[in-house]
């Protein structure tokens, strides 16, 4: 039997109990389950000395998966311990990409009885890690504009901040890029630079939509829609998916991806950090383990 270390963040809101009860049923009738609450993610790295050899399994969204899997690399131990994932945040976009049940009961019982699966990360110039997708531009604005509509939109909330980030936004000019090939020169202005290891952003918005969270490397997409009737266009079929057919986007693959000019905020996994004039990403190929549904 597995031996498991759930963990629930009590400090985000919107956690619903009845839930999380449920939730915590399953993992135990599955496996070998000790629950453990935190206040904050500083407390992570502790908990995990405290629990050596349970697996841990993040009841969360992507920023609480972010959390753990930096807590992981600062403990050295990526490489010798499987990951469960039980989406309960607004985004759930590596859960997406990924194929884990959003249903939360489900997805715990993957996280119990799966299959643990070797994916890619994202390590930046300080060591910090990306496990989902990192985007600087109009997203930024998105986020920064939907962060007091999540209580009441949920995974709503991203779309309406990228309609009224959108209207604003005129692009930043920033120099991108890829294993050294120049993507946009800097005296171009660029409305949106997405890097992906999973395909969506926000919950759902499929920035990167071709991406592979195990393929070995980033997907790239730059785009220079910054007039205004440009603007809404590229936002239209962003939300479908298919902006990377325009014109005026680019889109490339690469293990080593350089931002640089004036200083801007990026998202990383839903977290905005920065601000920065330079920033660096490289590929660590098979970096770490997450439990998937088995076949």
């Amino acid at each position: 039997m597995r031996r498991l270390l759930a963990i629930v963040n009590s400090s985000a809101g919107g956690t619903d109990e009845d839930v999380l009860s449920e939730v915590l049923s399953e993992l135990t009738r599955h496996a070998d389950t000790v629950e453990a609450r935190i206040k904050d993610p500083s407390e992570l790295p502790g908990l995990l000395g405290e629990h050596p050899g349970r697996d841990p399994v993040v009841l969360g969204g992507d920023g609480s998966l972010h959390c753990l899997v930096a807590a992981l690399a600062e403990r050295g131990e990526l490489d010798s311990r499987t990951v469960g994932l039980v989406p309960m945040g607004t985004g759930n976009d590596l859960a997406r990409a990924l194929g884990v049940p959003l249903d939360p009961v489900r997805a715990a019982r993957v996280a119990a009885t799966g299959e643990p699966h070797a994916l890619d990360l994202l390590r930046d110039d300080d060591g910090g890690v990306v496990v989902n997708a990192v985007h600087a531009g109009v997203g930024v604005e998105a986020a920064r504009t939907a962060q007091p509509l999540k209580p009441y939109l949920r995974r709503f909330a991203y779309a309406a901040g990228s309609v009224i980030a959108g209207v604003w936004t005129r692009g930043v000019p920033l120099r991108v890029e890829v294993d050294g090939r120049v993507v946009a020169d800097g005296r171009r202005r660029v409305l949106m630079v997405g890097i992906g290891n999973g395909r969506t952003i926000g919950g759902g918005t499929p920035i990167t939509p071709d991406a592979g969270p195990a393929d070995r490397v980033a997907d790239v997409m730059v785009s220079f829609a910054t007039g205004p009737l440009r603007r809404l266009c590229y936002g239209l079929l962003l939300k479908l998916g298919r902006h990377t057919g325009r014109t005026d986007v680019v889109t490339v693959r690469g293990s080593r991806v350089r931002l640089s000019g004036p200083p801007v905020h990026v998202n990383a996994d839903g977290e905005l950090i920065g601000p920065y004039t330079a920033r660096t990403w490289t590929v660590a190929p098979h970096a770490w383990r997450v439990t998937l549904p088995r076949g």
